[in-house]
C-alpha cells in the first residue's frame, strides 16, 4: 500500500491554497485600488499646476515679485511631488513611456520658461502665449496619465473576472474533490454497513490510504471480521444447544414415553416389552432384554426382548446369578460396558455366536433392592457418554417404579377383593345363614311334630318354615340388587333414588328422598360405600322397624350428612351387642371406616321409630384418605 497524505493534511492544503489565492487576490486588487487612487491624485497635481502656471502668468505681470517667487516655488515642489510620489496621500504618477517623456518635456519647458522670465520678464501677451503652450503640454500629461489609469482600471476589471471565474472553478474543484475525498469512501462505508445489515458478514472494504479513511476502513474491516467471528462462535453454540436441547429433549420423550407406558401396561409383560423396544431406539441398540430377578435374586428370568436370536432367547431364558457378565448378584451389580472377548469363563458364548461385541447391563434397583436387569446389545464396539449413562439410569428408575406400582396395584387389588369377599360373607352370614340356621331349628320341630302327631305345632312348625323362605328370598334378592349397585352420575342423588324406588316396589313402603345445600361431588368409591350403607339401613327397616314410612334427608354443606329415618317401632342400640348379626350394624361400622366416616344410630324402643346418621368428613369430596373415626 502505497503512502498517501492523511485527509487533514489534504484538506489543510486545499484551505491553505484558497487562502493563499484569496489573500494574493485581495493584496492585488487593494494594490491596484492603491495605485488608481495615486494615479488620480497625480491627476489633480497636475491640474494644480495648470492653475498654477495661469496664476503665474498673471502674477508675472501683476503681482509682486515675491509672490511670483512663492508661486515659482510651489510649482518645483509640484513637479518634484510628481516626481517621486507621496504614499501617504497615496500620490503617484502610472509611469510609462509616454508619462514619462511627456513629464520630461514638461520640467524641461519650465526650467526654460523660469530662465526667460528671470532673466526678462515677458510681456502679457508673450507670457500668456508660453503659458499656453506650457498647459497644452500639461494636458498632454495628464491625457498620458489617464490612459495608464484606464489600463490599470481595464486590468483591474480584468483581474476581477478572473477571480470569478476562479472562484467557480475553485467550488467545482472543492466539490469535485470533497466527493472524492471525502463523500465517495462514506458513501463506500454506508454501503458495507448496509451489506453486513442485511447479514452480509463477509463483506470488506478496500483500504486504498493510511488516511482517515483508511484508518476507519481498517476500522470496519476488523469490526467486520469480528462480528463475523462472533456470528459463526454464536451460530456454533446455538447449533451445539440446540443439539442438547433436542437430545434432553428426546431424552424427556423417552421419559415421558416410559411413563405413559407404565400407567398405560396392564401387566408386567405389556410394560417390560414397551419398556425395551424404547430403551433400544434411546440407545441405539442392535438388541434388548428386560430380565426378572427372584427374591433371593438368584436367577434372571428373561420377561421381553427385541431383536435377539431366537435361540439365545431360548438359551438364555433363565440366568443363574454370575453365571455370566450381565446377570450380576445384587452385591456388585451396578452399570457396566461389558466388551464380548473370546475365551471368558465369566461370559456365555450365545452373545458372541449371534455377532454381539459389546453388552451393557444396566440393574434396575428399588430401595437398593434389585428388581431386573435391563441388557442392551450392541454388534460394534459401544463407548458410553455420560449423558447417555443418566438417561439409563433414569429409565431404569422408571421401570423399577412402574414394576413396583404394578405389584402394589396388585396387592390392592387383591386386599380389595379379600375385604370385599369378608363384606360379603358377613352379608349372607348377617341374612341368609341366619335365616337357614332359624329355618333347620323349624325343621327339627316340624319332625318333633310330626313325630308326635300334634297338629297344632305341625302346622305352625310349616307357617314359619314358609315365612323362614320368604325372608331369605328376600334377602337374597336385596343381596343382588346391593352387589350390583353401581354409580353412573357424579352426584348420589340419581343413585338413591333408584335404592329408594326399589324398596318401595319390594316392601310397599313409602319412600321419599330430602336433598339440601350445595357441594362438591362425591368420588365414586364413597358413593359406593355410602350407598351400601344406606341399602344396609334399608334393609334394616324392612326386616325389623315394621314401619310405615321412611325418610332420607341428604345435607351437602358444610359436610355430607346422610340420615336415614323411620316410624317403625324403634330399638335401643345399647341393648345390641357389638358382634349382632340381626340388624347389621357391625356391616355399617365396617362400610364407615373404609370411608372415614362417624356412623351414628338414634332410636328408642318407645315406638317413635329410628336414625341412622352417616357424617362424611370434610376432605371426602376430594377422595383424600383420613383416619376413620369410631362409629356409635
Amino acid at each position: 500500500m502505497r503512502h498517501r497524505p492523511t485527509l487533514s493534511t489534504k484538506l489543510l492544503a486545499m484551505g491553505t491554497a484558497f487562502l493563499v489565492v484569496a489573500l494574493a487576490s485581495i493584496g492585488f486588487t487593494l494594490w491596484v485600488t492603491w495605485k488608481l487612487e495615486g494615479g488620480a491624485a497625480a491627476v489633480n497635481e497636475a491640474g494644480r499646476l495648470r492653475m498654477n502656471m495661469l496664476r503665474m502668468v498673471l502674477a508675472q505681470q501683476e503681482e509682486s515679485p515675491e509672490k511670483f517667487a512663492q508661486l515659482v516655488q510651489g510649482f518645483d515642489t509640484s513637479l518634484e511631488l510628481l516626481r517621486t510620489g507621496d504614499p501617504a496621500r497615496p500620490l503617484f504618477v502610472p509611469w510609462s513611456d509616454a508619462t514619462r517623456a511627456h513629464y520630461h518635456e514638461i520640467v524641461r519647458e519650465w526650467r526654460a520658461l523660469r530662465a526667460d522670465w528671470s532673466a526678462q520678464p515677458p510681456g502679457r501677451r508673450e507670457a500668456l502665449q508660453r503659458g499656453d503652450a506650457f498647459v497644452t503640454e500639461l494636458d498632454a500629461f495628464v491625457q498620458a496619465i489617464e490612459v495608464q489609469i484606464a489600463r490599470w482600471t481595464a486590468g483591474l476589471h480584468l483581474f476581477q473576472l478572473m477571480m470569478v471565474a476562479l472562484a467557480i472553478a475553485a467550488a467545482v474543484a472543492f466539490m469535485a474533490l470533497s466527493y472524492l475525498l471525502v463523500l465517495n469512501p462514506v458513501m463506500r462505508l454506508q454501503q458495507a454497513l448496509a451489506r453486513v445489515q442485511r447479514g452480509e458478514l463477509g463483506t470488506r472494504l478496500e483500504v486504498e490510504a493510511d488516511d482517515e479513511f483508511g484508518q476507519l476502513a481498517a476500522g470496519f474491516n476488523r469490526m467486520a471480521h469480528a462480528l463475523q467471528a462472533s456470528h459463526r462462535d454464536l451460530e456454533r453454540k446455538v447449533r451445539e444447544k440446540t443439539a442438547s436441547v433436542e437430545l434432553q429433549n428426546q431424552r424427556l420423550a423417552a421419559l415421558y414415553q416410559v411413563s405413559a407406558l407404565a400407567a398405560e401396561a396392564g401387566s408386567l409383560e405389556a410394560l417390560t416389552q414397551g419398556f425395551v423396544q424404547q430403551v433400544r431406539s434411546v440407545a441405539g441398540a442392535d438388541a434388548a432384554a428386560v430380565r426378572w430377578s427372584d427374591v433371593a435374586n438368584e436367577r434372571y428370568v428373561l420377561l421381553a426382548s427385541e431383536g435377539l436370536p431366537p435361540s439365545m432367547v431360548e438359551e438364555e431364558h433363565c440366568v443363574v446369578a454370575g453365571s455370566c457378565e450381565c446377570g450380576q448378584p445384587p452385591e456388585t451389580a451396578r452399570m457396566r460396558v461389558i466388551p464380548i472377548v473370546a475365551h471368558s469363563a465369566m461370559q456365555l458364548p450365545h452373545c458372541r455366536e449371534a455377532g454381539f461385541q459389546t453388552v451393557v447391563s444396566v440393574p434396575v434397583r428399588l430401595h437398593q433392592r434389585l428388581l431386573a436387569e435391563v441388557t442392551l446389545f450392541f454388534r460394534r464396539p459401544f463407548a458410553m457418554a455420560d449423558d447417555t449413562h443418566e438417561l439409563l439410569e433414569s429409565m431404569a428408575r422408571h421401570l423399577a417404579s412402574s414394576m413396583e406400582g404394578l405389584r402394589a396395584t396388585a396387592l390392592e387389588r387383591e386386599a380389595a377383593v379379600a375385604a370385599e369377599r369378608g363384606l360379603i360373607a358377613r352379608e349372607l352370614h348377617d341374612s341368609i345363614a341366619q335365616s337357614l340356621a332359624f329355618l333347620k331349628i323349624q325343621v327339627q320341630l316340624l319332625k318333633g311334630a310330626v313325630a308326635r302327631g300334634d297338629a297344632a305345632a305341625r302346622d305352625a312348625s310349616i307357617e314359619e318354615l314358609d315365612t323362614g323362605v320368604r325372608e331369605s328370598y328376600a334377602d337374597v334378592r336385596e343381596l343382588l340388587v346391593h352387589f350390583r349397585t353401581r354409580t353412573q352420575d357424579e352426584d348420589i342423588e340419581g343413585a338413591l333414588r333408584a335404592t329408594l324406588s326399589k324398596f318401595e316396589h319390594q316392601t310397599g313402603v313409602p319412600a321419599a328422598l330430602a336433598m339440601s345445600g350445595q357441594g362438591r361431588p362425591l368420588p365414586p368409591d364413597v358413593q359406593i360405600q355410602v350407598l351400601h350403607i344406606v341399602q344396609e339401613a334399608l334393609s334394616n327397616v324392612r326386616k325389623h322397624a315394621g314401619a310405615r314410612r321412611v325418610l332420607v334427608r341428604v345435607e351437602r354443606h358444610p359436610r355430607w350428612r346422610f340420615e336415614v329415618h323411620d316410624d317403625g317401632r324403634g330399638f335401643d342400640p345399647a341393648t345390641v351387642p357389638p358382634d349382632s348379626l340381626h340388624v347389621g350394624l357391625g356391616i355399617m361400622r365396617e362400610r364407615a371406616e373404609r370411608i372415614g366416616a362417624q356412623l351414628r344410630i338414634d332410636s328408642q324402643a318407645d315406638g317413635r321409630g329410628a336414625c341412622v346418621v352417616l357424617e362424611l368428613p370434610p376432605s371426602a369430596a376430594d377422595g383424600e384418605p383420613v383416619d376413620a373415626p369410631t362409629a356409635t
